[in-house]
């Protein structure tokens, strides 16, 4: 199972924030490239980014922080926030993100993410509440099921779906394995967890169910986990 380190980016800064509020948002540091670096020296293959500024607005917000880390490190960099065209998409893979993450504009038109991933390295967010997709920065809950959202992407070319539980997100309590399984069946690829991940064991735990990757988040920034044995032990 893949380990993605997540650095949230909110007015260029690196944040968690619990259960998606903006407001509740702690700040780990002024300077992402050095937490990217962290990461990297301890071992981690990809870096998961998510613009949060950019979400709300639906166009990026954090590029100087984004570009910052690409020319930092040489990971594998997943990115999500605010991607809403394939100018954006390219402007992100020229910088040297390996791939982008569509959520709201997946949501709002399914076949032009489909056929996007055709042209481009896309994963698909999809970032429930009580089972419903959010959109925006997660301030709006779309009419859609979760589960039945990602059956839509099954048989595509998008290379993940990153299923994140909105309620655990930020929370170190524990990730909701059931759901996460479930999404993983509508898909019938490469899963993500992500929400709530708060030890090795479950890390453990996961990979055990076939889960192919994990975001860790606050576990690391709160030294649950402890970033500098996370990577070869697993």
């Amino acid at each position: 199972m893949i380990i993605f380190p997540a650095i949230d980016l909110k007015e260029n800064k690196a944040v968690r924030l619990t259960k998606g509020v903006m407001q509740s948002a702690k700040i780990y540091g002024d300077n992402p490239a050095e937490i990217a670096k962290r990461f990297e020296e301890a071992g981690a293959k990809w870096l998961h980014i998510v613009d949060l500024d950019g979400a709300f607005a639906g166009e990026p917000r954090n590029g100087k922080s984004i570009e910052a880390i690409a020319k930092s490190v040489s990971l594998k960099i997943q990115l999500g926030g605010g991607i809403r065209d394939e100018k954006t998409i390219r402007s992100y893979l020229d910088l040297g993100v390996s791939r982008v993450i569509l959520g709201s504009a997946a949501v709002q038109n399914p076949a032009w993410a489909i056929e996007t991933a055709r042209k481009y390295p896309v994963a698909i967010g999809i970032d429930a509440k009580n089972g419903k997709v959010a959109v925006n920065g997660w301030a709006q809950t779309a009419e859609v099921e979760a589960s039945a959202f990602a059956a839509g992407f099954k048989g595509s070319e998008v290379e993940a779906i990153i299923a994140t539980d909105i309620g655990r997100d930020g929370t170190l309590s524990g990730a909701n394995l059931v759901w996460t399984t479930a999404i993983k069946e509508a898909f019938g690829a490469f899963t993500i967890a992500s929400g709530g991940v708060k030890t090795k064991n479950e890390l453990a735990d996961l990979a055990k169910i076939g889960i192919d990757g994990a975001i860790v988040g606050k576990a690391i920034y709160e030294k649950a986990i402890d970033v500098q044995k996370l990577f070869n032990q697993l």
